[in-house]
């Protein structure tokens, strides 16, 4: 609940002082902390993929207007294939991954940039 909190304050400060553009995409990093194997997932809004155990999808990601390479925020539901119950749904900052990542024992996944094309 802080962190959500944290979160908000933090997405609230960066809107206020520039414009923000939605993007028709993003890119996450996926890792599997056991096998050490990456991935780098280009998604579209509204997408979602299959990776290892988890299905990751891009509800919207947004950047700051003129600075697509810096900033960038995503809002992902991420879902254990273990749980019926999402593992992970809500902002994920680029600058910040730590700030609102998804605590999960095998995976680790978070937002690199958005997708301005």
């Amino acid at each position: 609940m802080i962190r959500e909190a944290l979160a908000a304050l933090l997405l609230a400060q960066p809107v206020a002082a520039q414009g923000v553009s939605d993007a028709q995409g993003g890119v996450v990093r996926w890792l599997d902390k056991v096998s050490g194997r990456t991935a780098d997932l280009d998604l579209s809004r509204g997408q979602s993929v299959v990776q290892g155990r988890l299905t990751i999808q891009m509800d919207d990601c947004r950047y700051p207007t003129g600075d697509p390479a810096s900033n960038a925020y995503a809002h992902l539901t991420i879902i254990d294939s273990l749980n019926a119950k999402p593992v992970f749904s809500g902002w994920m900052i680029a600058s910040s991954p730590a700030l609102s990542a998804m605590d999960h024992p095998r995976y680790d996944v978070w937002v690199l940039r958005c997708d301005t094309n």
